[in-house]
């Protein structure tokens, strides 16, 4: 079991305005309209936010990938690039995005701004990737025609299914980019490089990444589904688990280990290589207090994020994974403890519950609650790390 005092701790924001009227019920998500202006604010608070992140002694700070959303949840277009101005105002603190959307990406550009942040950071980032949300972001980035599906919904399947496809096929590029002096990929989907370009009296045969990593890294990806838990770990890719019922992270992150075995010549992981949790919380002097500080910021991520099947790891009446289009109540996150409200011992305890079940050496915490100011998240955060931490074994 990781100590306590050698926990990875993480904080992760989305990067959203403030909200005066976040919570259940109207306003409708796209009928905000926020200005330039208000966007941009929240940009600058974010990354006060990440410098105060190391004042407090976590380990790394967590960014977002979302474009076009003038409605105001996410207003970071770019982790690596946000991530690259707080690298300049920071010393100690790493850094990845939960999540760079690589179907929205050049896999060689990707590949690129990667090292060049890990490079300047002195070997502080972390790449962290994903297949993406929501299909407006998607379709307008890509040359392909890929948009993002789900498989709780069968009209979406072949959406998904193609969206896959690009992302493993474009994760191949990108680790041959980033740790081979020469490389080419042949696939579905990509040719690289593509065949007889002429250079210099020759037709060019392979690329070489400028500039590569010179430090170690990481690639972390999100997993919430059965293909992309066989696949992380084949491809040696870090798992982050949130926003499903302990029990399902328990399974998945089991089948996690044994998976990794199975595909690496039967190397087994301890139970905290490798594999993330990301918990949501608010702490507040009293359960009452907690609850009602968080029931806003809760409503109103599920209201934005509901109906695009982030609630499928929750728990049913049947005790199985929760049918689509679920929008949670506050109550039913905290039963599935994707959500931890209350005093501070009280949420050490369920943190040290989690931590006993799955034996974690990175936490995330998720402490900007939808529409909050980031001074509230600042004090989130000030409390997790001074009233919360010294509580767990």
């Amino acid at each position: 079991m990781v100590a306590a005092k050698d926990l990875k701790l993480g904080a992760f924001f989305f990067g959203g305005v403030e909200m005066d009227d976040a919570g259940a019920g109207l306003p409708n998500p796209m009928d905000r309209r926020y200005s330039n202006e208000a966007c941009w604010k929240a940009t600058l608070e974010y990354v006060n936010s990440a410098k105060e992140a190391e004042r407090l002694g976590f380990d790394s700070f967590w960014t977002t990938e979302h474009h076009f959303q003038y409605e105001g949840y996410e207003v970071i277009p770019n982790g690596l690039l946000i991530s690259t101005w707080i690298a300049a105002q920071t010393t100690t603190l790493r850094f990845g995005a939960m999540f760079n959307v690589v179907p929205q990406w050049n896999p060689m550009r990707l590949a690129e701004d990667f090292a060049t942040l890990h490079n300047l950071s002195g070997g502080r980032a972390m790449l962290g990737v994903g297949r993406g949300t929501v299909p407006r972001e998607v379709l307008h980035l890509n040359d392909k025609g890929v948009s993002i599906g789900s498989q709780d919904n069968p009209d979406q399947k072949s959406d998904d299914l193609f969206n896959r496809e690009i992302f493993e096929e474009s994760m191949e590029i990108v680790r041959r980019a980033l740790s081979q002096e020469k490389f080419s990929f042949s696939g579905k989907h990509f040719q690289i490089p593509l065949p007889g370009i002429p250079d210099r009296g020759e037709t060019v045969q392979d690329l070489t990444l400028i500039p590569r990593p010179i430090y170690p890294y990481e690639i972390w990806q999100a997993v919430t589904s059965p293909p992309t838990l066989d696949y992380v770990p084949t491809v040696d890719h870090g798992a982050v688990f949130w926003n499903q019922h302990y029990s399902f992270i328990k399974r998945f992150w089991d089948i996690y280990g044994e998976n990794y075995a199975a595909s690496h010549d039967g190397h087994e992981l301890a139970s905290h290589e490798k594999r993330m949790l990301v918990v949501s919380y608010r702490i507040e002097d009293t359960m009452e207090e907690a609850r009602e500080s968080a029931r806003n910021g809760h409503d109103e991520f599920w209201k934005f994020l509901g109906p695009y099947g982030w609630s499928r790891g929750y728990m049913g009446p049947d005790g199985k994974p929760s049918a689509p289009g679920l929008i949670p109540t506050l109550d039913e996150s905290i039963e599935n403890k994707t959500m931890i409200v209350g005093p501070p011992e009280h949420v050490a305890a369920e943190i040290q519950f989690l931590k006993d079940l799955l034996g974690f050496e990175y936490l995330t915490v998720f402490p900007h609650l939808l529409g909050d100011s980031y001074k509230k998240a600042d004090e989130q955060m000030a409390r997790f790390a001074e009233e919360v931490m010294p509580l767990l074994s």
